[in-house]
């Protein structure tokens, strides 16, 4: 160590790397390859790295791995890659790296923000729940817009991301999560047996607490060392995936885990061809895990002073990136692994002032060989408070129960409450975690899926305890997942650490009896006073706790301060830690970037274009396309000169008169086959199936268990056991999930078998008078007749040589037909089709004109004419509902009494008094135009369009009590005045229906 440099010459694992310049805030630094940010500042003297989110203080690097809640810093490579909220103790360095501190102004060691500490008691714990309430007009011209501006941590890029993302789905038979000594031993395991085995670990080198434990030596190696050659070993296997810079960020269902993998963000320059991040959609057999623990700090006055950091975090900083983190150390803890990194750190040449251990009368190894080396440890004593304000100056100490204080000059604290088991992606999994009382932290309780927890994460003290329990851990999991055999070795663990407990809680000095700020949440400020203001305010479940002081709210999760919330609202309610509960983990892990979750599906990929087999014909001849859900459909098909009115206007007379022809194909369709497929389609919809006979049609109709209408569509009986059935363009996914969420749940008794076959099925809706004259000459082995072929019927045979299934069906009302071929031939069919179809002066429609047509005959559309809370009877569907049959889902949902009380909505028909006024669509209907405002309103208007072949325009509107207000005026406001509607009846057009047969 020599001038302004800590780098400790001979100390660490990267002393013969290359020199990697960086900057940090505008000063230019010198690190090396297989630095962190945060060990290269340190190496440079520089502990200072952010301000606090709410009262501006000063903060150090706290620790050295992905709990870090201090060190939070926006890496910039251009003015379109500026990543806000980075954690140095993760980010690698590379020449070239520019990283500036966030949440100060003017600059980091001047910040006018720091204001807020001075002013610290208005903002207490709460205090954004009783202020900002008065004057009632400031909330949105004064409090919200400032609030707003304050809020949040770093600034969000403000420039679109030019890095490319990827994602991967993998499967494998043992999915081992952490990539420390017990997650090695388990892959070992399970990898020797021939399973197939991923191996996950956020660091760059695999290893975890082997990579600052001196004392560990395993197979005849030191600990780090046998960890690298167990990984080279691992990934030269063909059935072994290894994954370092990769973390398990959330445990879901059935053992699906989603890992994201930084793939870029530690080189130089990055080709344009690498992804910035690699998404990995995991789905394992057996999990295990191996998360580790993460080390606790002591809390006590103004522990949150640059230079204070976690013992374990200096240990790893010195013993792996050669780094000493002070020149004049002091020691303040509860846990024996504080001793191991002063011991360390003296050995190194490093001044260690005092140990300052709240214990009163510690035995072991390391404190005998702390004293021998001479370092001065004082017992029962606590830390009562920290000097300095920009770097940590000194510690003064006091005898826990009271007495003389003593102030120790240092520029370093190194802290160990002890270690929390990192349950969290346990917790996820939907595991119960149990509280050991002896050891005072919460562990794997009940698993919920098919997983194990080792090491550390299990709450298993000891190396060799570790390994023994890993290793036999990943044998089981294999034969679990399938292994016959096993041929492996177990590692033998030669020497190891052992480390006691520790505490929970505020320590002597930051007592209920003081007004200090003793920092429990890092990032959020949360203090103990705060914890202890959140109970005397009434909050008694550790979740309220929770989000009256934001404690475990931030970016880290409360990976470090949890548990000591809890112990000390526990404290204070006089109650068992596990009465007042553990907050909820919740996934990610750490936080993800919206890159690696949305990947390619951005710009013009950001959702699947579907298009039909017939699309490139419409696109010829000019259509306008809409996007329906992800299809492209023809919207109209204009004429030169026409505008979309005039297209429109055209296309439905021409179905009246003589015909049209409209791709149906985006219509979902699916087919249910089986011996029980009609008593399937009698529990899934409202309708009878039994009794349909094979090569006939039924409308039909789906309710959610509530009684409400979720889908509608024709559904054709192909024989005893097929039915074709189709639904809404929008609803082919849901009712597809729908279905086979009932059969595999509900109606696991049943012989049927669901297939989704929209795309398999190109649809060509020919409709009009003319409409068999078209389709018939093409048509063989299918007689055409309306005898032999009525209203709803179905037919197999073939059109242009290839198989169709011809139904005669129509959402006009005219006589209509819908062919469906395979889709390879549809575009081909539809050609011949229009081909026949210009000899009788037919057009083609797009899906306004099939809008206005359907309208025109009360026809409804789910979702535009229901809003999720419309039943059959409001729909005026009743005689779709089977009156015999005894049970389908949502009968009894039917029934409740919300659903048949007088006033419900009811679907009915508008006419404006003035003809020539369209209505718009969601518009509000009210009885009394010039009631006092806020008029009370009785509907709305559902559909609305132009008719040219009534003449004028109709609209379906859903009204309180509609169908007993027929000839009723009713008022329809609007910013230009108030319209005049009739209600009428829903059909429009052909009331007698005498169309339908041409």
């Amino acid at each position: 160590m020599s001038g302004a440099s800590y780098r400790i010459s001979g100390a660490g694992r990267f002393s013969q790397a290359k020199t990697a310049r960086f900057s940090f805030d505008g000063q230019s630094y010198a690190g090396i390859e297989g630095d962190t940010l945060a060990s290269a500042l340190l190496a440079n003297g520089v502990h200072l790295v952010g301000r606090s989110f709410k009262y501006h203080r000063p903060r150090g690097i706290l620790s050295a791995g992905a709990e870090e809640p201090n060190a939070l810093v926006e890496i910039r490579r251009d003015a379109a890659r500026k990543t806000p909220n980075v954690r140095a103790t993760v980010q690698e360095l590379y020449d070239g790296l520019d990283a500036q501190s966030q949440n100060r102004w003017p600059s980091l060691s001047f910040d006018v923000g720091a204001v807020n500490d001075i002013a610290s008691p208005m903002f207490s714990a709460g205090f954004y729940y009783k202020t900002f309430m008065w004057p009632k007009a400031a909330w949105k011209s004064l409090y919200e817009p400032k609030i707003r501006a304050a809020a949040g941590l770093g600034v969000s890029p403000d420039k679109p991301d030019p890095d490319h993302y990827s994602s991967r789905y993998a499967h494998c038979d043992v999915l081992v999560l952490g990539g420390g000594a017990a997650g090695i031993a388990a892959a070992l395991a399970a990898a020797e047996t021939g399973v197939r085995v991923i191996l996950a670990d956020e660091q760059a080198e695999f290893g975890g607490s082997l990579r600052f434990e001196s004392g560990a030596k395993i197979d005849g190696q030191d600990g780090f060392a046998w960890a690298q050659a167990a990984v080279a070993k691992l990934t030269a296997m063909d059935n072994v995936r290894v994954l370092p810079r990769t973390t398990a960020f959330g445990y879901y269902a059935q053992n699906f885990v989603g890992l994201v993998e930084r793939v870029s963000d530690h080189l130089k320059a990055p080709g344009h061809d690498l992804a910035r991040e690699r998404l990995w959609q995991v789905r394992a057999k057996r999990v295990v895990l191996a998360s580790g623990a993460i080390e606790r700090h002591m809390v006590f006055a103004d522990n949150d002073r640059p230079g204070i950091m976690l013992a374990g975090a200096a240990r790893t900083y010195l013993n792996h990136y050669g780094v000493a983190v002070g020149r004049n150390v002091g020691v303040y803890t509860a846990n024996d692994s504080a001793y191991a990194a002063a011991i360390d750190l003296k050995k190194a040449g490093v001044n260690v002032a005092a140990i300052v251990d709240l214990r009163d009368n510690p035995t072991g190894p390391v404190i005998d060989e702390a004293r021998a080396l001479g370092i001065e440890v004082n017992f029962g004593r606590a830390v009562i408070r920290a000097g300095g304000k920009l770097r940590v100056s000194s510690m003064t100490v006091q005898p826990k129960n009271g007495g003389g204080e003593r102030t120790i000059a240092v520029d370093a604290i190194l802290m160990s409450a002890g270690w929390t088991p990192s349950v969290h992606l346990f917790s996820q999994s939907r595991g119960k975690v149990a509280f050991n009382d002896e050891t005072k932290r919460f562990v794997p309780g009940t698993y919920a899926q098919d997983c194990v927890s080792v090491g550390a994460c299990n709450g298993t003290d000891g190396l060799s305890a570790t390994v023994d329990e890993a290793y036999a851990a990943g044998a089981k999991a294999a034969r679990d997942a399938g292994a016959k055999t096993a041929k492996g070795t177990k590692p033998k663990v030669d020497t190891s650490e052992s480390w006691s407990r520790g505490m929970l809680g505020a320590a002597p000095g930051a007592g209920p009896d003081t007004t200090v700020k003793a920092f429990v949440d890092f990032q959020n400020d949360v203090t103990a006073k705060d914890i202890r203001q959140a109970v005397h305010e009434g909050m008694r479940s550790i979740e309220h706790v929770k989000r009256f002081t934001t404690n475990g709210m931030a970016t880290d999760q409360g990976k470090t301060s949890n548990m000591h919330g809890l112990a000390i609202a526990a404290e204070m309610l006089g109650k068992p830690i596990p009465e007042v509960g553990l907050t909820t983990f919740r996934a990610p892990y750490t936080p993800v970037t919206f890159g690696a979750i949305v990947s390619h599906a951005r710009g013009p990929l950001f959702d699947p274009t579907r298009k039909t087999a017939i699309h490139p014909w419409a696109e010829a001849q000019g259509a306008v396309f809409e996007d329906v859900g992800q299809w492209k459909r023809a919207w109209y098909f204009p004429k030169a000169g026409e505008d979309m009115h005039a297209a429109v206007d055209r296309e439905c007379v021409a179905v009246r008169k003589t015909a049209g022809l409209f791709d149906a194909s985006t219509l979902g369709k699916i087919e249910v086959v089986g011996p029980d497929a009609a008593k399937f389609m009698e529990l899934l919809y409202t309708n009878p199936w039994e009794k349909l006979e094979p090569g006939r049609c039924r409308y039909g109709i789906m309710l959610r268990e509530d009684g409400f209408i979720y889908d509608d569509g024709v559904v054709g009986r192909l024989a005893a056991d097929r039915f074709h059935v189709t639904t809404t363009t929008g609803g082919a996914p849901r009712v597809m999930n729908h279905m086979e969420d009932y059969l595999q749940t509900e109606f696991p008794h049943l012989n049927v078998w669901l297939t989704s076959i929209t795309e398999q099925w190109a649809v060509i809706a020919v409709q009009g008078p003319k409409s068999r004259d078209i389709i018939a000459p093409l048509v063989a082995g299918i007689d055409m007749s309306d005898e032999a072929l009525p209203h709803m019927s179905v037919r197999e045979g073939k059109i242009c040589g290839v198989p169709t299934r011809l139904f005669r069906m129509s959402f006009t009302g005219e006589r209509g037909f819908e062919v469906n071929v395979p889709a390879d031939y549809g575009q081909t069919v539809w050609e011949a089709l229009w081909a026949e179809g210009q000899k009788h002066g037919a057009a083609a429609y797009g899906t306004e004109a099939m809008h206005v047509l359907r309208a025109e005959k009360g026809y409804i559309i789910v979702g535009q004419d229901t809003d999720g809370t419309v039943t059959p009877n409001d729909a005026g569907l009743d005689w779709a509902v089977g009156k015999k049959k005894t049970d389908f889902v949502g009968i009894r949902g039917l029934t409740r009494p919300d659903l048949v009380a007088k006033g419900r909505k009811q679907l009915v028909g508008l006419k404006t008094k003035d003809p020539k006024v369209v209505l718009e669509e969601g518009a509000q209907i009210v009885e009394d135009p010039k009631q006092a405002i806020p008029m009370k309103m009785i509907g709305h208007v559902t559909s609305s369009y132009w008719s040219e072949n009534c003449g004028r325009s109709i609209a379906l509107a859903l009204v309180a009590g509609g169908r007993d207000r027929m000839g009723d005026t009713l008022y329809v406001p609007m910013p230009n005045g108030v319209i005049e509607v009739e209600v009428t009846g829903m059909v429009f057009f052909d009331e007698t229906g005498g169309r339908l047969n041409g």
